[in-house]
């Protein structure tokens, strides 16, 4: 293969998908990309600026000009819930999938740093983004294992959280996700399928690594 080598990591919300790109990247030095986190800063970004997230005209425009390298990926409200309801809606409109589609395509053929890989944790990256991905992984668990990670993660975090709501947003998003018309949520034919449910993120990552090797 000639450029960067590329691994695909995609499923679900609280998966497990993002631990274990987060991990493969560190353990071979690739650069990493969330590129959930392209979609949550462009809902995010809708909504501090006081404009509807089903805004598609409005959505498409900040997804247009999208920049990662002046994105910060740490802050906060990306990760919480408000704004993952936006990402999915923003996400289910084929203009900005196709403007944040080149974003990704740009991280992976030029990754920061010189780095001679990169690991995609994403929805679509081995059906659509990176076909062509060296490894493909596709990490699933029950919605009922994945929304009790959920609720657990936000309150970690000191967040007041109600569990039957997050378990029905969860439904909602997976809903979305998987009925889109543009690049549905689901596991590329060639994908390494690991579910998560019983297994924690050593036993993911160990099981994730010895395919790689």
């Amino acid at each position: 293969m000639s450029g960067p080598v590329v691994i695909a990591v995609d499923g679900p919300a609280a998966s497990g998908k993002g631990t274990l790109a987060r991990r493969l990247a560190a353990e071979l030095g690739y650069a990493y990309l969330d590129t959930g986190l392209l979609y949550r800063a462009v809902g995010l970004g809708l909504i501090n600026s006081g404009r509807d997230p089903a805004d598609e005209n409005a959505a498409t425009a900040a997804a247009t000009v999208f920049d990662v390298a002046s994105t910060d990926f740490t802050h906060p409200a990306l990760r919480n819930e408000k704004t993952g309801n936006a990402a999915g809606i923003v996400a289910a409109f084929p203009p900005v999938r196709a403007a944040l589609v080149e974003v990704q395509r740009r991280f992976a053929t030029n990754p920061p740093g010189d780095a001679p890989g990169v690991v995609l944790d994403g929805r679509d990256i081995g059906t659509v983004i990176w076909p062509d991905a060296i490894h493909k992984f596709f990490i699933e668990a029950k919605i009922e294992e994945r929304a009790r990670r959920r609720v657990k993660e936000l309150q970690d975090r000191g967040d007041t959280v109600i569990p039957a709501l997050v378990l029905q947003e969860m439904r909602e998003r997976d809903e979305r996700d998987r009925t889109r018309a543009v690049a549905p949520l689901a596991p590329a034919a060639d994908a390494s399928v690991i579910n998560t449910t019983n297994l924690n993120a050593e036993a993911t990552f160990a099981l994730a690594m010895s395919i790689i090797r």
